[in-house]
């Protein structure tokens, strides 16, 4: 089944288990990403991720190149901004990773978090607290409680993409009673 990579404007086989992890590998064969590439995929204007790394929501990019890290970033907060504030996105991402402008003190990987959020999407909603769960089980956690923190932040995120496909949803229907 095609959709589009949560965040991006990129199709991906949602029904291939490994499908987005094989799709960002593919993105960085070559290396880290030029601004503009990076813009491509996430479907944003240049300024705004240039203003997203300006109000330290991401490190900035090293000889002008944005790690496979700061994409899964920048694809996170892109996914979420339609119904949560900027504000909120990154006092969710704090509360589990610091600063956000310094990843030494990150307790998750940004493409881990990206990916278990992308796995704990794909399943029904009846079972998104099981996955969430299963996405855990190997976590090894930094310091107790972080985990927790993880789980709750996961909750919320996933909570927040399918408020977002139902309000895309209402708009679609409202979008045909214009129509009619």
């Amino acid at each position: 089944m095609q959709k589009v990579l949560p965040g991006s404007v990129l199709g991906y086989d949602a029904g291939y288990p490994q499908a987005a992890e094989t799709l960002l590998g593919a993105l960085f064969a070559g290396g880290n990403l030029m601004l503009s590439q990076v813009s491509n995929i996430s479907g944003l204007e240049s300024h705004v991720i240039q203003n997203w790394v300006a109000r330290g929501y991401l490190p900035p990019p090293e000889n002008k190149r944005y790690s496979r890290r700061q994409l899964s970033r920048i694809l996170t907060i892109n996914m979420l901004r339609s119904v949560l504030s900027l504000e909120r996105i990154c006092r969710l991402l704090s509360y589990v990773n610091g600063h956000l402008d310094d990843e030494s003190d990150d307790t998750v990987d940004d493409t881990r978090l990206y990916m278990w959020l992308i796995d704990c999407i794909s399943a029904p909603e009846a079972q998104t607290a099981a996955k969430i769960r299963h996405c855990l089980e190997e976590y090894a956690e930094p310091f107790p409680g972080a985990g927790q923190r993880l789980g709750q932040v996961l909750e919320i995120m996933v909570t927040a993409y399918r408020a977002a496909e139902q309000k895309q949803r209402a708009e679609e229907l409202i979008g045909a009673l214009d129509e009619a």
